[in-house]
């Protein structure tokens, strides 16, 4: 992967205590949790569905202002299925679509296409993203 240099945007997100929030305070929102279903908010499928949905729009208008002057029109949806195993793992599953005013079949395939290359989470399995989870020490430490 690139060192952090090359990066073109950098974000962080915090999950605790029911909430998310970002760290420039764009977002803040409720979670709905597995453990407590009296509680109301976003669930992961939500929030996983909103990220691709936001990062495949992000790709699909650069891919879309080479082949037309029409870009903006372009619309994304994603669906994201969580799922689990028989060992308890969760496995995902996300499908999405892209859509633009005024583009002939063609056109529309080769911006699908052009777009899913784009973006870092690629179909064709040689997606280049990375995800490291790691201990950062116990919070709140009793003497």
């Amino acid at each position: 992967m690139p060192e952090t240099e090359s990066w073109v945007r950098a974000a962080v997100a915090t999950a605790e205590g029911g909430r998310l929030r970002t760290d420039d305070g764009e977002l803040s929102t409720a979670l709905a949790s597995p453990l407590a279903p009296h509680c109301t908010g976003l669930a992961p499928e939500q929030l996983l569905a909103a990220a691709f949905a936001s990062c495949l729009h992000h790709a699909a208008v650069e891919a879309a202002s080479e082949i037309t002057d029409e870009a903006h029109t372009v619309r994304v949806s994603a669906e994201a299925r969580l799922g689990r195993d028989e060992d308890g793992n969760y496995h995902a599953d996300v499908q999405a679509r892209i859509s633009s005013t005024g583009l002939t079949r063609q056109q529309l395939s080769d911006l699908a296409e052009y777009a899913d290359r784009l973006w870092p989470f690629s179909s064709d399995g040689a997606g280049r993203h990375t995800v490291s989870v790691e201990p950062v020490g116990v919070r709140n430490q009793q003497p």
